[in-house]
């Protein structure tokens, strides 16, 4: 028999019993002792590479085991998954019967079971070992690798009931765990553990340590991961706040380019709110400082002028838009001068940003007002100053037209001459006539409680009623106009004021406050105050006698025809109402039957004398 026999058992990695079979045939055989020595030395070194053989085939599984480990760690997508991987692959190379990890708990103090294999013990896997009790709780606060051939009975560990308790339900007997460490701080322990007693040698302690570093890279690669998922998720909501407020900031600019390109090129109150409604949607009210709307755009619903006033107040105060249900009230103000309200009506919320575009749009909203004020007043200046002129017959017709002509007056056309009365704010209403007059291409001048217009037109009755009717609404309260005209040359224009202000004392004298006429619509009140008529003499032809009579007597027989005519002709009531007896009412009557003569009651005399009646105590007033 050759020693081959031994190459052939290595090659197809026969176990080591087998090894002997060759040299107890060569025994039985009766081989000399000198080829038994031989055998036996072929033996001895093949039982030696065989070693060596499964040495190498360990180690291969075990660096092949560590580089898949590495693999994971490169391709870390879930951090139970490798940490799984690293225990189950734990028990498979120590041949180990339950493999487990436990993680240390810096805030409890203690180390806790995070991941297990071939565990069959639910109070085992829930374990929580405090800091140096059991084999685990030492290593993790050592950082020392300590093994246990029989644990239960190792007294080098600080046994607790309940870790015996759970160790025994497991039924583990050897036990080796190793720290899993991040530079100088351990983080936890990597065990194998088996249900028999048996040492762990060195290799499987420094086997287990290299899965150990690995399983700790793994959970510190998985908590950087995290933090970097969590900063991009930070740099990423950041990132859209910051689109948001760009988006926000870009829309605030171009809101305002636009609102400054209105005020540069003329644009009015109406245009600023399209703007406002363009940019934020909803609807937009614009009120002046009286809550009077000076624009709207949309459907802003009806509004409670409490809570807008309230509101509005609030939001001076503030300095800022302030929230009142489904609308967003800003106040327009000139220092301490309130110039109106901007009331916004939206379904969606305001951020801040677009609550500074309405606050902006308040703020170029009160300039235009302003502005618009200062041309007005300085147009009525002018205005006014050449109204002036005209009415006091100052300067020749040709200066007179050719400044006219400056403001956009042809005074070569038609015109009505307007005269309104009203106890209302003075500034308003000049304020008022001056917008009115630049509109309709005319002169204003405003005197006290009077507003006086030249404006282009043939028809005063109607020209007078609309003055009336826009200076009420405007103020608030009655105004009564009077006009005169047409009016074809400026030498008109003086006494035709004089006519139209005669017309307006009218109005107020028949109880007319609030509406508008020209003499030719007053009927007989129109002889009075109407230029070229001969009021005297009708007064003279119909009751001169009786009024000479009072006037030299001093008696009332003129307020005793009055009364009559008043009464229905009742001697009875005439004397009630002048607290007289019927008597003393015959008698007068009487005497004027003698100033007039005794058809003084017949229809057309009574017609007569009662207009010169009304005539003459119309004039009296004016």
């Amino acid at each position: 028999m050759t020693c081959a026999i031994f190459l052939e058992l290595l090659a197809r990695e026969a176990s080591p019993v087998e090894f002997e079979a060759p040299l107890l045939e060569a025994r039985a055989a009766g081989a000399p002792p000198e080829e038994l020595a031989e055998l036996e030395r072929t033996k001895l070194a093949a039982l030696r590479v065989r070693t060596l053989l499964e040495r190498r085939a360990r180690r291969e599984a075990e660096l092949s085991a560590l580089f898949d480990t590495a693999s994971d760690l490169a391709g870390l997508r879930d951090l139970d998954a490798v940490l799984e991987a690293i225990v189950r692959r734990a028990r498979r190379l120590l041949h180990a019967d339950i493999s487990y990890m436990t993680l240390n708990d810096d805030e409890r103090g203690d180390t806790f079971m995070r991941v297990t294999d071939g565990s069959v013990s639910a109070a085992f896997r829930a374990l929580r070992l405090p800091m140096g009790a059991g084999l685990g709780g030492l290593v993790a606060q050592t950082a020392t690798p300590y093994t246990s051939a029989d644990y239960p009975e190792d007294e080098r560990f600080h046994h607790l009931s309940f870790i015996d308790s759970a160790v025994k339900e497991e039924g583990l007997v050897a036990i080796l765990g190793v720290p899993m460490r991040l530079g100088g701080r351990v983080i936890g322990v990597l065990y194998a553990a088996n249900r028999s007693a048996r040492p762990f040698v060195q290799e499987e302690v420094t086997l287990l340590g290299s899965l150990a570093a690995h399983a700790a890279i793994a959970i510190d690669n998985a908590r950087l991961l995290e933090e970097t998922r969590a900063a991009l998720d930070e740099l990423s909501s950041a990132n859209k706040l910051i689109q948001a407020r760009s988006a926000a900031v870009e829309r605030a600019a171009q809101a305002h380019d636009r609102m400054t390109a209105l005020v540069v090129r003329g644009g009015g109150v109406e245009d600023v709110a399209a703007v406002v409604t363009d940019v934020l949607g909803g609807a937009l009210v614009v009120l002046d400082a009286e809550g009077r709307r000076l624009a709207a755009l949309g459907e802003a619903g009806d509004l409670n002028e409490a809570d807008i006033e309230a509101a509005a107040t609030a939001s001076r105060s503030l300095g800022r838009t302030v929230q009142r249900g489904g609308l967003w009230v800003t106040s327009m103000a000139a220092g301490a001068e309130v110039l109106g309200t901007l009331v916004l009506r939206t379904a969606d919320d305001m951020p801040d940003p677009d609550q500074r575009i309405l606050e902006r749009a308040a703020l170029v909203t009160a300039l235009l007002l302003l502005f618009r004020r200062s041309v007005a007043e300085a147009e009525g200046r002018v205005r006014g100053e050449l109204l002036n002129d005209l009415l006091a017959g100052r300067a020749d017709r040709e200066a007179l037209r050719d400044r006219a002509k400056l403001v956009g007056v042809d005074l070569t056309a038609p015109h009505i001459l307007v005269v309104a009365r009203h106890n209302g704010d003075r500034q308003r209403a000049a304020f008022w006539a001056t917008s009115h007059a630049a509109l309709r291409q005319g002169l204003v001048a405003a005197r006290g409680d009077e507003v006086i217009l030249l404006l282009p037109g043939t028809s005063p009755g109607p020209e007078a009623r609309q003055v009336a009717r826009d200076l009420s609404a405007a103020l608030g309260v009655p105004a009564t106009a009077g006009a005169a005209g047409p009016l074809d040359t400026p030498t008109d224009i003086a006494p035709a004021h004089r006519e139209a202000e005669r017309c307006a004392e009218a109005l107020l004298s028949l109880g007319r406050s609030g509406d508008g006429a020209s003499s030719d619509e007053l009927g007989f009140v129109g002889l009075l105050v109407g230029d070229g008529r001969d009021v005297p003499a009708f007064l003279s032809s119909a009751l001169g006698p009786v009024l000479a009579y009072d006037e030299r007597r001093g008696t009332a027989l003129i307020q005793t025809l009055e009364t009559y005519f008043a009464a229905g002709c009742s001697l009875s009531r005439a004397a009630e109402r002048l607290h007289i007896h019927v008597n003393t009412v015959t008698q007068r009557l009487d005497r004027v039957a003698q100033l007039l003569g005794e058809d003084w009651q017949s229809p057309d005399r009574s017609l007569e004398l009662q207009l010169a009646l009304r005539l003459n105590r119309l004039r009296a007033a004016l």
